[in-house]
């Protein structure tokens, strides 16, 4: 079975890959558990991330965004101190910020999911990628939700991680045309 070449040798990542990446989310609590999760892998392997998830859905109460939106700061300490996700502070702190942020998206547009895919009217960006150098870093849309998100009061929303997060959720699909996954997820399954 082909994959992109990414998610080869390791179970977590092969899972990751054949079940979650590039499929489209259209779940709010789904798209701040990845905003929080791209986030906390920067400067790190997403293996990383992948390997602290569950501690992170536990620590960040399922990532529910109301809830973090209102954690203290004694809450951020606690979490400072769980060996289970990444303690960097600037992550935690921009977490709870983060979450502060999604929750104004979903009063004025009524759900984040409205308010993502809007950018690509609701329709997936289907990449053509026949090999992983293909891929790209960033993209003119990445650096237009990056800023914008940046404005909103988003913190750790690069235009790296924004491409990754587009990605990880489907609204970018950029799975290389040789992998099992591309033919599905192009159709839109």
């Amino acid at each position: 079975m082909n994959r992109c070449g990414w998610s080869e040798g390791n179970d977590l990542y092969n899972n990751y890959h054949d079940m979650e990446w590039g499929v489209p989310v259209h779940d709010d609590q789904k798209f701040f558990e990845f905003l929080i999760l791209e986030g906390a892998q920067a400067g790190l392997s997403w293996l990383t991330v992948l390997k602290k998830r569950e501690a992170y859905r536990e620590a960040f109460d399922g990532f529910d965004p109301h809830k973090v939106a209102a954690y203290s700061d004694e809450k951020m300490e606690d979490l400072l101190q769980n060996k289970g996700i990444i303690r960097n502070r600037l992550k935690v702190k921009s977490a709870v910020q983060n979450a502060q942020a999604f929750v104004s998206i979903q009063a004025e547009y009524g759900s984040f999911d409205q308010y993502i895919w809007s950018y690509v009217d609701g329709i997936p960006l289907v990449g053509h990628r026949n090999t992983l150098a293909e891929v790209p870093a960033t993209t003119k849309l990445s650096d237009q939700i990056s800023k914008e998100l940046k404005k909103r009061g988003f913190h750790f929303v690069g235009p790296t991680i924004i491409y990754s997060f587009l990605q990880a959720t489907g609204i970018v699909m950029d799975h290389v045309t040789s992998c099992f996954r591309y033919e599905e997820l192009k159709m839109g399954r």
